[in-house]
């Protein structure tokens, strides 16, 4: 897929068929993840993949809107680790840049995803934390659910003219 037709059709996919998924395939999108832009190039970022179906619901009681993971058949929690940033704060840009390339990667392979936001939710981001023991250090930020898709969605319009500035506001 042509990157820029991959990005513009990109959609979040909330409905999955009971086609499985290769841990092969995860480890591509995973791998994908990793090659995002980061500050100083730190890459303060860890991954959990997640195919245990107990986990799986689990955390679709933990988010309000993850039900989507109950047909699921991976997720994937971005985390950053505190200890890795030389500036601090910047984990949070560096780990959505990570997830944004992870869901990038599943649409490439013809695989559904959506981003489920943790952060800064603490009640979200505490339960995660408990449920996957997280060292303090080890921040999530984001959770994605992944299957193939059984939903179509059409591209909306989102091109805004008027909110390019060009040399001045």
């Amino acid at each position: 897929m042509e990157i820029i037709q991959g990005i513009l059709t990109r959609r979040s996919i909330r409905k999955y068929t009971p086609q499985e998924i290769t841990k092969e395939q995860i480890y591509e999108v995973v791998k994908a993840g990793m090659y995002a832009p980061s500050a100083q190039n730190q890459q303060p970022w860890h991954f959990i993949i997640i195919d245990n179906r107990e986990l799986l619901n689990k955390m679709s009681d933990i988010h309000p809107y993850a039900k989507m993971l109950r047909e699921a058949k991976w997720a994937i929690v971005v985390c950053g680790d505190e200890q890795l940033e030389l500036s601090k704060g910047y984990w949070v840009v560096d780990c959505s840049a990570a997830t944004q390339n992870i869901l990038l990667a599943a649409h490439g392979l013809g695989l559904g995803a959506v981003w489920l936001g943790l952060h800064p939710r603490e009640e979200r981001k505490n339960a995660i934390k408990n449920l996957f023991q997280l060292p303090g250090n080890i921040q999530p930020l984001s959770l994605i659910s992944i299957g193939y898709s059984n939903e179509e969605k059409e591209q909306p319009e989102r091109f805004k003219k008027e909110r390019i500035h060009h040399n001045q506001w």
